[in-house]
């Protein structure tokens, strides 16, 4: 198996079913070989049932794991990750965002032995923004990074930590997630500091994007949830260290 694409939901049984469709037309096209991973984040409505029925019904190669409880986007990402049969593994966001051909080129950047980890990048040149966020998220988002900057030193090249688009070779994937702490939104941090602590190599690469407006990430309730758990990283990162 070349690939698995890992997607986490909560509570997305309106929506589940383009994922799985797409994923779907993806494999089928031959390209690559591979599985779809859903993990259902201890929704409260039919995510499990609408994503299975929707495998079925497009013939998708799919497996939906159902945690007991809400983890968080970090929690459900780790969760499909260790569970992995890929060579390669692609983290995508639920909402179908991104095509998910645009991971073919991470996968070739990987073989070309141009990195390790490739990210997608909504703020790179080469990018087609398909649909903009709104203004507010964009001005949250220019404030996270300059957070993220301030309170942990990620390296600037790196344009968009927290692009929903990232693919791994499956063994270093497991490696991150499996020592993997920050379960909530912020996890992507955790793991890009944790690869360039082991030395990993990271690029991003440009993509087709368009913003899927029915976030599960609400603005007013999780801007001091999102500093608390930069500052549990930056603790945790540097206990480790000792």
């Amino acid at each position: 198996m070349e690939l698995s694409i890992v997607i986490p939901a909560y509570e997305e049984s309106h929506k589940i079913a383009r994922d799985v469709e797409a994923a779907a037309a993806f494999f089928a096209a031959g390209r690559l070989d591979g599985e779809l991973i859903i993990v259902d984040d201890g929704s409260r409505d039919d995510t499990s049932g609408a994503a299975s029925r929707a495998g079925k019904q497009f013939g998708a190669p799919l497996r939906v794991i159902r945690l007991d409880a809400n983890h968080g986007k970090g929690g459900a990402v780790r969760a499909g990750i260790l569970e992995s049969r890929g060579a390669f593994v692609l983290f995508a966001d639920s909402g179908y965002s991104v095509p998910f051909e645009w991971g073919l080129t991470g996968i070739e950047m990987i073989q070309a032995g141009q990195c390790d980890i490739a990210h997608g990048s909504r703020k790179m040149p080469g990018c087609h923004i398909v649909r903009r966020q709104p203004a507010l998220r964009r001005f949250c988002s220019k404030a996270f990074r300059r957070f993220v900057d301030v309170l942990l030193q990620v390296p600037r090249d790196l344009t968009d930590t927290q692009c929903g688009f990232k693919v791994y070779r499956t063994g270093i994937a497991k490696q991150l997630y499996g020592e993997l702490v920050t379960e909530g939104f912020t996890f992507d941090i955790e793991i890009l500091l944790r690869a360039i602590r082991h030395g990993y190599r990271i690029r991003e690469f440009p993509i087709e994007w368009a913003c899927d407006c029915d976030s599960r990430i609400s603005i007013h309730h999780t801007s001091w949830r999102v500093l608390g758990e930069l500052l549990r990283i930056r603790a945790i990162l540097a206990r480790e260290r000792r």
